[in-house]
């Protein structure tokens, strides 16, 4: 069964969620910036001001996860990503308030974390990081990362459906969609743009759904103006195994 052959009903997209459509899944990813700075230019993702650092997964490597607070120690936090064949890969981290955990994966992406078992959510920020670069937080409370990075992982083609932002009253910011295809590319290229502006929300659904090979890394940016602020954004995939 080929992707032509899917019919695009409500329908559809239900069996896809409840994992009844052979072949096919998705992925809802929704970031934010806690603050961003005038006249900057940032990823969305837990540490405002700041482009997601790739060049941590130049090559791939386990994790560390770092020291935490009394109210966070034996807290379980669970890591999905890609191992260095770009496919689906997760970790559990037991942390500690005695010093950081060393993970025993390797990690070549890392697109989303949670705290997955503990006395409630997060009490304080949990923080890892690849080679010494921080690449994943968890914002004091959140229990999960809001971070609007994704790639589709080896053996899949992304279509994407939706994209939406949201600026906080008084804020206003260029947003950038940045794509690199097939990881391949030593550099990112503006794959959508929007503009987002007090308070306001851009949503924009796709006529036709847009393809991403496998291996395609995505990046929203904003670049601010006259005003700072919490920006959010979200899009939606539909992954398709390439066997099919």
């Amino acid at each position: 069964m080929g992707f032509r052959s899917y019919i695009w009903d409500e329908e559809f997209n239900l069996n896809v969620s409840r994992g009844k459509t052979r072949g096919a899944s998705q992925i809802h990813k929704f970031g934010a910036t806690p603050s961003q700075s005038i006249n900057t230019t940032a990823s969305i993702w837990d540490k405002g001001d700041t482009l997601y650092p790739w060049s941590a997964f130049s090559t791939a490597g386990v994790l560390v996860a770092a020291q935490v607070g009394a109210d966070d120690n034996g807290k379980v936090v669970t890591i999905q990503g890609l191992d260095e064949n770009f496919e689906l890969i997760s970790e559990e981290f037991t942390l500690s308030s005695a010093g950081a955990v060393t993970g025993t994966k390797s990690f070549k992406r890392v697109y989303r974390g949670y705290v997955s078992s503990g006395a409630g959510e997060n009490i304080g920020e949990l923080n890892f990081s690849r080679g010494g670069t921080q690449v994943l937080r968890i914002l004091a409370g959140a229990g999960q990362t809001l971070m609007a990075v994704y790639t589709v992982p080896a053996g899949y083609t992304g279509y994407l459906y939706q994209g939406v932002a949201t600026a906080q009253s008084g804020a206003d910011a260029t947003g950038y969609m940045y794509v690199r295809y097939n990881s391949v590319a030593t550099i990112f290229r503006v794959g959508h743009t929007f503009e987002i502006s007090g308070g306001g929300e851009y949503n924009y659904k796709f006529s036709f759904p847009q393809e991403l090979p496998e291996k395609t890394d995505i990046d929203v940016r904003l670049t601010t103006r006259s005003n700072n602020g919490r920006f959010t954004a979200a899009f939606d995939i539909l992954l398709i195994k390439n066997e099919l």
